[in-house]
């Protein structure tokens, strides 16, 4: 979850702190986090946004940023200022950020669930700080920074961009609020390697590695060791894209890599009719051994929200890709706040427009009328046309359900068989828009078949005797009826004779 956006508040799109107000962490409370573990079965909550970052407001005791430099009101969080600070807007009162957060934490491990936080390795905000200094950095000497936007703010010689270190005239998709840190500098690696320990320190169980591609993976081999010795157990997940980087990133010691080209990839061509089901089969496949460490999504900050107009406009129409995504391996899955509400993210709040997402930039809430918190209360913000959403009841429920049946030992940690192999298309399964596989653990199994199709299907399977012997479950008769799965869902069959 994004604290900043967290909870109801009436707004203005692209409205400033005084106007818009923020979440703050106090905003989290007891129960928002007892409800996480009870209803939705989570085990750990990132964080997003807790270290201090770029933003035009003025914080008592916080030095103001270069308005020019910062996107949207409230600024990236990935545009870091101060690596042992959290970030003003989220405290009640200027000082007590630090002590809240602390708060946060233990009511965070009170409820039985991990804290995971941002590590962000790669840039800092233009305008750096101690204990930096510019040989942290890359110098285009010759060269004045031009930014994409009219300013007064000059750099001479430039700087690296964050995303672009060569290029002293960033383009407005550049992070040109950035500047990439040179892990040629064995300083570098100390620095951030304390930012690490600082955090570790304070009670953080886990770190959500920002970008890892853009760093060495030496780095992190060192880095993870070095904190493990202290803080055996803590967890680490890489933000790494390119499939063929996987094995890298794990092999430095990640406990978990984003399967974004892949799986998540796969799964919305698949919704959007351009690839047919089966292509899951050699996403799976190519992952090998690596596929329980990989953390599945159908959401996060950087993606589209399922239920809006850029992905399937309706959060129901995701229970085919989350079921799959959840069920089809052992591997973790995340879930991006709202989301189970079927929060659609079509407002129009700020620098990055209606895009289907949830501004990462500004002060604003979700478009859901019930946020995470409970609330009934929302508002429409002012000057926007969507309106708010009311809270998807059903939606909520199945995600319940799910999650439930995730946690159980088959799905957990039982063994997968694809059944694609032995389907091939003909009147009774489309392999293009249907996707079948069992699990199975200590001799209990289960069946799923996920219909992506726009209409239901009616589907009879073919199962062959290898598949329950390796699964080590009986044969079980109710498999080879015919299933009803209705449109854009999945149905679910445990086995009969356990």
């Amino acid at each position: 979850m994004l604290p900043r956006v967290f909870g109801r508040r009436e707004w203005v799109p692209g409205g400033s702190y005084s106007t818009n107000g923020s979440g703050r962490f106090n905003d989290i409370t007891d129960e928002t986090l007892k409800a996480l573990a009870r209803d939705l079965h989570i085990d750990a909550v990132w964080y997003t946004g807790v270290i201090a970052h770029a933003t035009k407001t003025r914080f008592e005791g916080v030095e103001p940023c270069h308005p020019d430099l910062v996107k949207g009101e409230a600024g990236s969080p990935y545009a870091i200022t101060d690596y042992f600070d959290v970030a003003a807007e989220l405290a009640t009162a200027p000082g007590k950020g630090m002590a809240e957060f602390e708060a946060l934490v233990a009511r965070t491990h009170k409820a039985g669930l991990k804290v995971v936080i941002d590590f962000v390795p790669n840039h800092v905000f233009r305008q750096f700080r101690p204990p930096f200094n510019r040989s942290n950095f890359y110098t285009l000497y010759g060269q004045s920074l031009k930014l994409p936007v009219d300013t007064d703010y000059t750099e001479s010689p430039a700087l690296g961009t964050g995303n672009c270190p060569g290029n002293a005239s960033p383009g407005t998709g550049d992070w040109y609020d950035t500047i990439k840190l040179n892990y040629d500098n064995k300083y570098t690696w100390n620095i951030m390697r304390d930012v690490l320990l600082f955090w570790a320190g304070k009670g953080v169980d886990g770190f959500r590695c920002d970008m890892v591609e853009l760093v060495p993976a030496d780095f992190f081999r060192w880095a993870i060791a070095q904190v493990r010795h202290q803080k055996p157990g803590i967890m680490f997940i890489a933000e790494v894209y390119d499939k063929g980087n996987y094995r890298r990133y794990a092999d430095a010691g990640f406990d978990y890599l984003y399967d974004k080209t892949g799986f998540y990839d796969a799964l919305k061509e698949i919704c959007a009719g351009w690839r047919p089901a089966y292509w899951l089969t050699g996403e799976w496949q190519f992952l090998g051994d690596l596929q329980p460490r990989m953390l599945n999504f159908l959401e996060n900050h950087d993606e589209q929200r399922v239920a809006s107009d850029f992905f399937l406009g309706d959060g129901r129409k995701a229970l085919a890709p989350l079921t799959v995504s959840m069920l089809f391996n052992t591997c973790p899955f995340m879930i991006y706040f709202g989301q189970e509400y079927g929060e659609r993210g079509m407002l129009e709040e700020g620098y990055s427009g209606r895009d289907g997402r949830t501004s990462i930039y500004d002060y604003c809430c979700l478009s859901t009328e019930a946020g995470p918190a409970g609330d009934t209360n929302g508002k429409t913000p002012a000057g926007d046309t969507t309106g708010t959403a009311p809270k998807d009841e059903y939606l909520y429920n199945r995600y319940k359900q799910l999650t439930a049946l995730a946690k159980e030992p088959i799905f957990a940690e039982g063994k997968t068989y694809d059944l694609m192999w032995l389907n091939p298309a003909g009147d009774r399964f489309d392999p293009n828009r249907q996707f079948a596989f069992m699990r199975a653990h200590g001799g209990k199994g289960a069946l799923v078949v996920a219909n992506f199709d726009d209409k239901p299907a009616s589907v009879q399977l073919n199962i062959s005797q290898d598949a329950f012997e390796y699964l080590g479950i009986p044969v079980d008769h109710h498999f080879f009826e015919p299933i009803e799965i209705p449109a854009h869902d999945a149905t679910i069959i445990k086995t009969f004779n356990e």
